[in-house]
């Protein structure tokens, strides 16, 4: 790739990449619980998707307690680090929290979180969750990602004999690699799995299901099979130029980032990335942490129809990203790298079937950007061909439909929970469908013994 940034230190790096959010030590950790008022209606509870009992870890934190605390936050979410590290806790707990009604600071329920569940992680699992005996029956789970891991969790606990399939050769799925390292490190992710695998979970990589097994010898080898499979497949714009050197994928992009090795991660001086959601402004914030001199997101709707949140936009002025909105590309241009992109204008239309406004080109606006590298971040979409010959499995809309309340398929055996289902939500969804999918499995093999 032409035109790569100088390379700095290793010091520079580690200092470019450190967490953004410090711990809490363990007498601030004492004093942030006990503003707790513990509200009787808990509107955190409620904001919460795993509906963490949240006033009762914090309370439990206040007084000495945390092993406990950390427990109490188990009982409703398996992925409890990289949630505390990683939720948009300001439009979630910590947004309902009624302090903010008091014009006063919010209790800081993630960093809370995270001290619990830190204490515990370090302080060894074995022997800290009560498992049932064996059933004598098994489950199959394709994707080790965060539905995955909290369906086999929840039902190892029920005494089930678990295997997760997982085709990369480390586990972990968007929490090991999708998530920009100043967030929350790849070491983070493989303690919760290590506290999973604690559990009994049994997990088999580099094997992916439709290549190394078929869906049909899952099906005959386990009493039922939960699908948490994300969505996987990029959803890139074709455009004139797009395989030119120098234009990558978001999501190949961070993979290479959560590898750590930041030296070996080729960064461009000026850096374009296509879209705006909170994986586009990961991909900006690592660019600049990498050293790249100018990140720019464009965005081809408003500023009001960001999909990234307030946090994500606010850390990202902060880091001197630019922003150009009602704007899209049309061609990227260079010899053999990219050197440039041509953009057009865009003006807003009518409200679209997802609630946003259409957006569309205004004829003659077409303007340059000089860039060397460019990255598309437009979000992901749902593989299915795997799941073709699967009898009564159906995907709309590119989502695998399932049963709401028990996250079956109309396929009675199979389960799904997950990206592959919403479409893609945040981590926190994810955790509360594999461990409601698994009461939904467990229910179903239930009444089939009856």
């Amino acid at each position: 790739m032409k035109n790569i940034t100088q390379k700095l230190s290793d010091s520079e790096y580690e200092k470019n990449f450190e967490e953004l959010i410090n711990p809490f030590s363990d007498n601030s950790a004492v004093i942030e619980a006990t503003r707790c008022l513990y509200c009787f209606d808990s509107p955190c509870i409620k904001a919460c998707p795993t509906h963490i009992d949240i006033p009762t870890f914090i309370k439990k934190i206040s007084t000495g307690n945390i092993i406990g605390s950390a427990k109490t936050i188990y009982n409703s979410n398996w992925i409890a680090l990289t949630c505390a590290k990683a939720c948009p806790v300001d439009d979630l707990c910590e947004g309902a929290c009624v302090f903010i009604e008091k014009g006063e600071k919010p209790i800081e329920i993630g960093r809370l979180q995270r001290y619990a569940v830190e204490y515990l992680l370090d302080k060894g699992t074995k022997n800290l969750f009560n498992t049932k005996l064996s059933n004598g029956k098994s489950v199959g789970i394709i994707g080790s990602g965060p539905a995955g891991l909290a369906c086999g969790a929840e039902l190892a606990l029920l005494g089930y004999d678990v295997q997760i399939y997982e085709s990369d050769e480390i586990p972990g799925g968007l929490n090991t690699w999708g998530i920009a390292p100043y967030k929350i490190s790849r070491a983070d992710s493989l303690k919760e799995i290590e506290l999973i695998k604690n559990l009994g979970v049994s997990i088999q990589t580099s094997i992916t299901v439709g290549k190394s097994i078929s869906f049909d010898e899952l099906i005959n080898k386990h009493d039922s099979v939960f699908i948490g499979i994300g969505l996987g497949e990029n959803a890139n714009m074709i455009i004139p130029g797009d395989k030119l050197t120098g234009v990558f994928d978001a999501v190949d992009f961070i993979r290479e980032v959560k590898k750590e090795n930041w030296s070996s991660v080729d960064i461009g001086k000026r850096v374009a990335i296509i879209g705006a959601g909170n994986t586009a402004i990961d991909v900006a914030t690592n660019a600049v942490r990498l050293g790249a001199e100018e990140v720019t997101v464009i965005y081809r709707r408003s500023i009001k129809e960001m999909p990234a949140n307030d946090f994500e936009f606010e850390l990202a002025k902060n880091d001197g990203i630019k922003f150009q909105f009602l704007s899209s590309p049309v061609e990227l241009y260079g010899t053999s790298s990219v050197e440039g992109m041509r953009c057009v204008k865009m003006e807003l239309g009518d409200v679209d079937k997802k609630g946003r406004r259409r957006s569309t080109p205004i004829p003659n606006s077409e303007f340059d950007v000089k860039v060397d590298m460019v990255v598309f971040a437009l979000g992901q979409k749902f593989n299915s061909e795997f799941l073709q010959s699967i009898q009564d499995v159906k995907v709309v809309d590119g989502k695998i439909e399932v049963n709401p309340e028990s996250f079956q398929t109309a396929n009675q055996k199979v389960f799904a929970g997950g990206d592959c289902i919403n479409g893609g939500k945040e981590v926190v969804n994810a955790a509360y469908d594999g461990k409601q999918a698994a009461h939904g499995i467990n229910n179903y093999l239930s009444n089939l013994e009856i």
